[in-house]
């Protein structure tokens, strides 16, 4: 049977993450971001530090990483996104959800599954006014983290899908949320979903 599977990719500081987590709570369906990392760990065995280092960042995970274990074990970087990927699927075939991040959106392409696949972005001035306020911290700081922490997300997306991380033809909404309010685009994408089921 098909589910429903909402994917969010988001830029840094434009709300992606409490959007998914708001539409997580409006539809009454998991919402799975970094609890990715803990059911990679539990499945596989391999190291929370390790998985929260080379989460979405393919510049960390590069070669190989080692894991600190007594039989000093190695994992690739590939392996990472594999395991990762396995666990997103199992996820999707048990239900409904929503999914933050991690190429979910590829990786669910051929599951048979109905997707939604959403980017959330905003302009530079509100993430870095976002990041600011969030964290304490100047707007030159969040400036510098988010053109980072996008960069990241940027590299990790086009190594494993070949395509670009914020390009719209990779997805069925993109919201500018210097537009709307966390909530209302939470309920956008919610009234997305429910036409989707329809159909």
């Amino acid at each position: 049977m098909a589910n429903t599977i909402i994917t969010i990719s988001r830029g840094y500081g434009s709300g992606g993450r409490t959007i998914g987590r708001r539409l997580s709570d409006m539809l009454k369906v998991p919402c799975l971001d970094r609890e990715l990392i803990y059911m990679i760990s539990s499945k596989k065995g391999i190291d929370k530090s390790i998985l929260s280092e080379s989460d979405e960042n393919i510049r960390r995970q590069l070669g190989h990483i080692s894991i600190p274990d007594e039989n000093r074990k190695y994992v690739s970087s590939e392996e990472i996104y594999l395991a990762q990927s396995g666990v997103i699927r199992e996820a999707a075939d048990r239900g409904n959800c929503v999914i933050i991040g991690r190429c979910a959106d590829f990786v669910l392409r051929s599951s048979g599954h109905r997707l939604v696949r959403v980017f959330i972005w905003a302009p530079e001035e509100d993430c870095r006014r976002n990041i600011s306020e969030k964290l304490k911290i100047s707007p030159q700081e969040a400036a510098k983290m988010i053109k980072q922490i996008d960069r990241h997300r940027s590299d990790y997306y086009r190594h494993h899908t070949g395509s670009e991380w914020s390009s719209a033809k990779n997805y069925d909404i993109c919201i500018d949320t210097s537009r709307f309010n966390f909530e209302s685009a939470a309920e956008l994408i919610a009234q997305y979903a429910k036409i989707i089921e329809k159909i």
